[in-house]
């Protein structure tokens, strides 16, 4: 955590830390000084006990009774909690529909994460997307060692996901990203976590009401 601290935090609280912190800049956005819990988790549909213990935990000022917490102060903490002044570099690799729009999207950048580059085998691919170059493959290992990336975001078809994968680690890269259907065989040392977005939209599907 960015503030240092020891205190144990749950994962579900780590989750919805970054939906606070979105909540909260487009409350400051309309000119909002102070908040209060209660007023959080109305707005956002979490319990109101839940919202004052995860504030709590991130906020380095108690809020004020009657009040809440200052907006400003509280998004700086929030942040600091999470790292998000910690510059993390990542590199996508795969530059095709998904990879492209991940290199065009700058709300990375409100999290302490810099796209630096993409990588694609297919030469139509290699020049630039959302102002970030994209390279041959074989340019991987070069990249990522000249800018110290332990990070990659792997966005290739299924067939290809483990051997890009292999590419990615002899590179030096430790955390993985993985939105290919697949999994990967990765040795020790190296942490991959699978984001699948037709599972995410068949559960989302399922739990959603159809209207008659």
């Amino acid at each position: 955590m960015g503030n240092g601290s020891e205190i144990a935090v749950s994962k579900a609280t780590l989750s919805r830390l970054p939906a606070y912190l979105r909540y909260l800049k487009g409350e400051a956005g309309k000119g909002v000084e102070y908040v209060s819990s209660a007023v959080v988790a109305r707005d956002m549909g979490y319990s109101a006990v839940g919202v004052r213990k995860d504030l709590a935990l991130a906020s380095s000022v108690p809020g004020k009774p009657g009040v809440g917490f200052e907006v400003r102060r509280l998004i700086a903490d929030v942040e600091k909690f999470l790292g998000y002044h910690s510059w993390t570099d990542a590199v996508v690799v795969g530059a095709g529909g998904l990879g492209r729009a991940i290199l065009s999207y700058d709300g990375f950048e409100n999290y302490g994460i810099h796209v630096v580059a993409a990588f694609d085998v297919s030469p139509s691919k290699v020049g630039a997307v959302g102002g970030k170059p994209v390279y041959p493959m074989e340019r991987l290992p070069e990249i990522v060692r000249r800018n110290g990336v332990r990070v990659g975001i792997l966005t290739v078809p299924r067939g290809a996901a483990q051997s890009a994968c292999e590419e990615m680690v002899r590179a030096g890269i430790t955390a993985i990203l993985n939105f290919a259907p697949v999994y990967l065989n990765v040795p020790d040392g190296v942490t991959v976590k699978y984001e699948d977005l037709a599972v995410s939209l068949a559960s989302l599907c399922g739990e959603t009401p159809v209207s008659e």
